[in-house]
């Protein structure tokens, strides 16, 4: 049983690593993984509100907060200029509108701001990839 949770431990461990090198080689990656993310834990925080577990959905929508907060705190602000500004001020607003959802149980909030993410990914996807080095 104990060579199992190792073997587990150990696979985990490798793709983890393996990631990790795929996004310091290519910050456009982490950004994408970032996003990606957000997205999928919305849907899983829908999920979660629908059943009435509220453990899950308290754990998916923090979880999103914190993909949204890194993806504020790695604005290039001088760099980006309006965008970067715009980015932010967006950013903001979908933390304030997860935190009404997970008060007031509302998937349609969670609804919307999985649309935002969706339309900063689906931008982020078609940008150039040399003006998407500048986040």
């Amino acid at each position: 049983m104990a060579n199992h949770y190792m073997n587990s431990a150990l696979s985990h461990y490798r793709q983890n690593t393996i990631a990790g090198a795929a996004v310091e080689s290519d910050p456009r990656k982490l950004i994408e993984m970032l996003l990606g993310g957000a997205i999928d834990r919305l849907a899983h925080a829908r999920g979660s509100m629908m059943r009435a577990d509220v453990a899950a959905k308290h754990h998916y929508i923090s979880s999103t907060i914190s993909i949204i907060e890194h993806l504020r705190m790695i604005l290039d602000l001088p760099a980006g200029g309006e965008i970067a500004h715009n980015l932010m001020r967006l950013y903001d607003y979908m933390l304030r509108r997860l935190a009404a959802a997970n008060a007031g149980d509302d998937p349609g909030t969670l609804d919307e701001v999985a649309g935002l993410l969706r339309e900063i990914k689906s931008a982020w996807d078609e940008m150039p990839l040399t003006a998407s080095t500048q986040h």
